[in-house]
């Protein structure tokens, strides 16, 4: 059966039974469409961990002139030893993708193809490089990142795990930012400045939040957990919990409409689904 016409279904895996899923589904997508074999065997099947295949990954994509495909993949390797968080991070982020993107049918996607989570992957390399005080590296991914998948994290950005970013197109995350905890974001978000003073100086999203397409968050205010921002939003003060809010400049126009704003995506206002 070609899983792409299958209906999802949720999943629920532990570490190793992801990659195992992983390579189940690269095994089909090779006899459903051969022309893709070298890239899916590349990518996924010649790798014996997700680690390796994201290494790997990361290496094909960043690489340039500048810096070669063995010396990001050698360092990109050596972090994934150095820390396993950054593993369960993947992993987290991955099943956010699967369980909340409507187009993610397989667990391979995202690591193929879509560029809001290898872009992702990238920042917590990055963000790695950058506690290991290797600063102009870290810069370099950032600067690579913004290059080939049009994402501008700052490398010293915190991001929890279990985010999803769809689309990715034109995300701007500043130096000072935090994100909590499964988090969902559309294309063309900012967590910016709102000028050129130092410091702490940019956002601080709660946990649950769902940030929709086009919102720009300003500032050092912050985003309470389970709230909700509108598409196209100027958010310029504090925002507390479990709210809504909407507009240029933005304003609480209402309850969050359900517990979980970053995994239900529901984005239409005043629509609840719960009465």
């Amino acid at each position: 059966m070609n899983m792409q016409s299958a209906t999802k279904k949720p999943i629920d895996l532990d570490r190793d039974a992801i990659w195992a899923q992983v390579c189940d589904e690269a095994k089909e997508a090779v006899q459903n469409e051969p022309l893709l074999g070298s890239l899916i065997h590349a990518g996924l099947l010649h790798h014996y961990s997700l680690e390796a295949a994201l290494a790997y990954r990361f290496s094909m994509k960043l690489a340039s002139p500048e810096m070669s495909e063995q010396i990001l993949r050698e360092i990109s390797d050596h972090a994934y030893r150095s820390a396993p968080e950054l593993g369960d991070a993947a992993r987290a982020d991955l099943l956010a993708v699967y369980d909340r993107d409507p187009a993610t049918h397989r667990l391979l996607q995202p690591i193929l193809f879509f560029k809001g989570f290898q872009a992702l992957q990238a920042y917590r390399m990055a963000h790695w490089l950058w506690r290991q005080d290797r600063r102009d590296l870290a810069y370099f991914v950032q600067m690579r990142c913004s290059e080939c998948f049009g994402v501008d994290i700052h490398p010293a950005a915190e991001i929890g795990t279990g985010v999803m970013i769809d689309h990715a197109h034109s995300i701007v995350i500043g130096e000072t930012a935090k994100v909590g905890n499964d988090v969902s974001m559309l294309h063309s978000v900012t967590l910016g400045g709102t000028g050129k003073e130092d410091g702490d100086r940019h956002p601080k999203i709660g946990d649950g939040v769902l940030v929709g397409a086009g919102a720009k968050v300003l500032g050092n205010i912050s985003v309470g957990h389970h709230s909700r921002i509108a598409a196209g939003s100027v958010v310029l003060t504090d925002v507390p919990p479990c709210k809504t809010v909407a507009g240029v400049p933005a304003k609480v126009i209402g309850d969050a409409g359900c517990p979980e704003p970053s995994h239900s995506m529901n984005q239409l206002l005043g629509m609840s689904e719960f009465p």
